[in-house]
């Protein structure tokens, strides 16, 4: 709605609040340092009404490189992954 733009830090394994979204991040995985640059993460996302209801409506992997592959579908926000803190991707 208003164009804001925010990052948030969300740890392996834990939940973030973020306006009427609760996201869970259950993994993230950065590509070695040789590779070509890709972070990918396995998220759930539920969408928290005003009767305290809560709506699932997204759960899959994002890619930094390619957002538009598992966009999420939501009238007011969009989230995308940028960057992992630490695991690399195991061959």
């Amino acid at each position: 709605v208003s164009g804001k733009i925010s990052k948030i830090k969300v740890e392996d394994n834990n939940e973030m609040s973020f306006g009427t979204l609760k996201i869970i991040v259950r993994t993230c995985k950065k590509s070695l340092p040789e590779d070509p640059p890709e972070n990918s993460a396995f998220i759930q996302i539920w969408d928290i009404k005003f009767d305290k209801e809560e709506k699932f409506f997204f759960s899959g992997w994002m890619f930094s490189s390619s957002p538009s592959i598992s966009a999420i579908n939501h009238a007011v926000y969009d989230v995308w992954v940028i960057d992992c803190m630490m695991s690399y991707i195991e061959d």
